[in-house]
């Protein structure tokens, strides 16, 4: 089958569950609210846009990797130096899970920079007390071990550990805090509703592959704008940076996820996220030669978690590819077959 007909087949099948791929040209058929809302029995219809055949084959590749046919996929595409970018339902709402702890450890650091706290400063993990279900407005939680503010963040981006993360979004000032710092970034499609603690106690009341839930939810390309703006230097000192983008680097989650299929040479930021029927990772990545770009990957449904992470995986090898080497040869072609220069996924 031809590459173009190929395309043609996944955008078809994408749209017939009412979703598709973002681009900046439209037209929207007539029956889409009507076929959106008996398709996913939601009030909230997300920005919808459809473009028949993608025009290079980067963009080929992603489009191909990201078929959301078996759930929704979002992916957004960012180069860090020239602005180039390109997405897959990129401006439509995806769970956040545990990516919203870049945009956390953002506001926190802020707060150090503007003296309200240090980095040594201690602040109480906050455990979970068990409780049913929707039974409380927020989870309740106990005080565990304080731990100084650079080790909580150390925990809550390497090993994405919750407690650590409440500990600090509650020293912010909550949810609202973050949301606040997102809106003087510039950032719109953003929203943090509620801490790690009832997002995970309450987890599972919407399928995220079927519906659209505005709770704890981002756009991918909300998402690479966070990244590029704290690789730039837009908001935060070169410290708070290292320390961000350090952590990252240094994160031990995910590993079947962005970092699997990329050759060694690659230097990958990450944080990765999981909720019910969805996983996903956004990341900083560089290639040898120095040049970065910023992805994120929001995938749904795809029947398992690691049918998600390996979805994930794939387009991040294409997204790798079309911006190792732009004029159309990709790394794959040159050496990925056979050749062990990729680094295998690991548990």
């Amino acid at each position: 089958m031809a590459l173009g007909s190929r395309i043609a087949r996944v955008l078809a099948g994408a749209l017939a569950l009412g979703l598709a791929a973002t681009q900046p040209a439209y037209a929207q058929p007539a029956n889409f609210e009507a076929a959106f809302d008996s398709t996913f029995g939601t009030e909230q219809r997300a920005p919808q846009t459809f473009e028949a055949v993608y025009q290079s084959g980067f963009e080929q590749r992603i489009a191909l990797a990201a078929d959301g046919a078996d759930g929704r996929i979002g992916v957004a595409v960012l180069d860090l130096a020239t602005g180039q970018e390109f997405s897959v339902l990129g401006d439509q709402r995806f769970p956040m899970a545990s990516t919203s702890k870049i945009a956390i450890a953002a506001t926190f650091l802020e707060g150090v920079e503007k003296g309200r706290w240090t980095l040594s400063s201690e602040f109480p993990l906050l455990i979970p007390v068990r409780s049913k279900p929707f039974s409380s407005v927020k989870a309740p939680v106990r005080p565990g071990n304080h731990l100084p503010a650079h080790e909580l963040i150390e925990l809550m981006i390497t090993r994405s550990s919750n407690t650590a993360t409440d500990a600090l979004l509650a020293a912010v000032g909550g949810p609202q805090a973050v949301n606040d710092w997102m809106q003087r970034a510039g950032i719109e499609e953003f929203q943090l509703t509620r801490d790690i603690a009832t997002l995970v106690r309450d987890d599972g009341e919407i399928d995220p592959a079927r519906s659209i839930d505005l709770r704890d939810s981002a756009t991918p390309r909300a998402m690479t704008e966070l990244l590029a703006g704290i690789y730039q230097g837009r908001w935060l000192n070169e410290s708070s940076r290292r320390v961000i983008i350090g952590a990252m680097e240094r994160c031990r989650t995910g590993k079947r996820r962005i970092p699997a299929l990329l050759p060694a040479g690659a230097l990958v930021a990450h944080k990765t996220g999981s909720l019910n029927n969805t996983s996903s990772d956004i990341a900083i990545v560089n290639t040898p030669d120095g040049r970065a770009f910023a992805v994120a990957i929001y995938v749904t449904g795809q029947g398992t978690r690691p049918a998600r992470e390996d979805r994930i995986a794939q387009i991040a090898r294409a997204a790798y590819a079309g911006y190792d080497y732009p004029n159309g040869r990709t790394w794959a072609d040159a050496s990925y077959a056979g050749a062990g220069e990729v680094v295998a996924a690991s548990p």
